[in-house]
């Protein structure tokens, strides 16, 4: 019986480990079905009940998802962010496993409009970068960046390429802040950005929107857009001394 025991909690954890291998390394992306159960017992050589304990196992560490009528299928990982600190895109992707890359998709220099005024709390045409990033984890869209620079404050920003390094995390290492505004809102997908997400026209997207100031006065705007059901804000508090 101890023999029997010990080698199904090996081959529980064989089995286990060879799929969240797939599912990890991308080679089961999100929305893969996965093989029945019965046929997994067949491949595995074990019993059915085996299969459905790392089933199980899997389900609760929130990888894989149990359909009725349909079968099993690689979840699409949800990502958070902290509502109230200075994220980094590139890290909140790795955090889910997923490899991560990103594309400018449009940058331009140009004087401020009225808008940009409002935006970013400039004087009137004053010298800014505009900038579009989309994020991606893995093959798929994570979301995008619509940035507004102050080359004014920032000019070195105006000769940097963001060909290795992204916008965002460019500055996060070349320009202390002092004071940062998040502002959090739900919308619904424009048909341009839409295409850039890879959803619907008129779906749900979580958008955070970012000012942040140093020393010099205004650093940067940023407008980030998720796919709404694909990424959640966390904030943790702590009660007030008394």
């Amino acid at each position: 019986m101890t023999d029997r025991n010990g080698k199904d909690a090996t081959l529980h954890q064989r089995i286990l480990s060879d799929i969240e291998g797939k599912i990890v390394s991308g080679e089961w992306p999100p929305g893969h079905r996965l093989p029945f159960e019965v046929d997994l017992a067949d491949q595995y050589d074990c019993s059915r009940m085996t299969v459905n304990k790392v089933m199980t196992q899997l389900a609760k560490a929130g990888l894989i998802e149990r359909r009725k009528k349909s079968g099993t299928f690689v979840k699409q990982p949800q990502a958070q962010s902290a509502v109230l600190e200075i994220h980094d895109i590139e890290a909140e992707v790795k955090s889910l496993n997923l490899p991560y890359t990103f594309q400018v998709t449009r940058r331009s220099m140009r004087t401020a409009s009225a808008e940009d005024v409002r935006r970013l709390e400039v004087q009137g045409g004053a010298k800014l970068l505009d900038i579009v990033c989309t994020h991606f984890a893995g093959p798929r869209q994570f979301c995008v960046e619509e940035r507004l620079i102050n080359l004014e404050n920032v000019p070195e920003a105006g000769e940097a390429d963001f060909k290795e390094v992204s916008p965002g995390r460019w500055l996060l290492s070349q320009v202390p802040w002092s004071t940062a505004e998040h502002r959090i809102q739900a919308v619904a997908a424009s048909a341009e950005m839409a295409a850039l997400l890879g959803v619907a026209r008129g779906a749900a997207c979580l958008v955070v929107e970012r000012r942040t100031w140093s020393g010099l006065g205004p650093i940067t705007q940023v407008r980030f857009t998720y796919p709404g059901d694909k990424h959640a804000l966390v904030a943790r508090f702590t009660p007030a001394s008394q």
